[in-house]
């Protein structure tokens, strides 16, 4: 039930759910990232069962309240279909409970449901080690792009240095164009690079393939002086 926006790039809050391509629904997990995973809880499926996973004992928690959102459900569909539609903003409907009525139960319900989500998350993150490297790899690729931003969108440590909301649009479609240029020259030089036959052959295995990415600025001089040559072109094919 959260409205997933991002202005600059890829965001790294991500849940589970589902997404319309063109016309078909299709699942998509969308994994976040665990900080101090050692401070979770995890909570039961149901009540009596605290010795059945003594290893996880120190993190086990009370039951889940299914039966809050048994009750509830009809209440969290509508409000998750008035988000999907756009007849009502996330945060208009957190918003109003938040304030005065925290203790609603379609509020306690929704939470409940958030923590019987993360618990089956967190469990199949402790279980599986492709899926913790999953969850890695796209950290380093977000985090990547964002030292980028900063590279592109120097100044003021890449902050918006105007009130002004045609201005702010302005600086933002330029940083969108700046990035965009630099992913697709340097996708053209990976190309060549890989074209190449003396060095065809770095990506060889599996690995070596899953660390490539257009998303590096080494080569990029983001201030100083630029001699810009509008007689040559480099190098690159495609």
């Amino acid at each position: 039930m959260t409205d997933h926006r991002s202005s600059l790039g890829p965001s790294r809050h991500r849940d589970e759910g589902r997404i319309e391509l063109r016309g078909q629904p299709r699942p998509v997990r969308l994994l976040p990232p665990i900080k101090r995973i050692n401070k979770c809880k995890l909570y039961r499926p149901a009540a009596g069962e605290a010795d059945l996973w003594p290893g996880l004992k120190p993190a086990m928690t009370r039951p889940i309240r299914w039966e809050l959102i048994a009750e509830q459900y009809d209440q969290m569909v509508k409000y998750a279909t008035a988000i999907r539609t756009g007849t009502a903003a996330t945060e208009a409907i957190l918003r109003r409970f938040m304030k005065a009525n925290a203790n609603h139960p379609s509020y306690q319900a929704m939470i409940e449901l958030g923590r019987a989500q993360k618990t089956i998350f967190l469990c199949r993150y402790l279980r599986s080690r492709e899926l913790q490297r999953e969850i890695e790899e796209g950290l380093n690729v977000i985090e990547s792009w964002n030292r980028a931003n900063s590279v592109i969108y120097y100044g003021k440590t890449g902050e918006l240095s105007s009130n002004r909301i045609d201005e702010q649009e302005l600086s933002v479609q330029c940083l969108r164009i700046g990035q965009a240029s630099l992913v697709y020259v340097n996708t053209l030089m990976i190309q060549d690079l890989v074209d190449d036959p003396d060095t065809g052959d770095i990506l060889v295995t599996a690995a070596d393939k899953r660390g490539v990415t257009p998303l590096f600025w080494e080569h990029v001089l983001p201030y100083g002086e630029v001699k810009l040559n509008m007689t040559s072109r480099l190098t690159l094919t495609g």
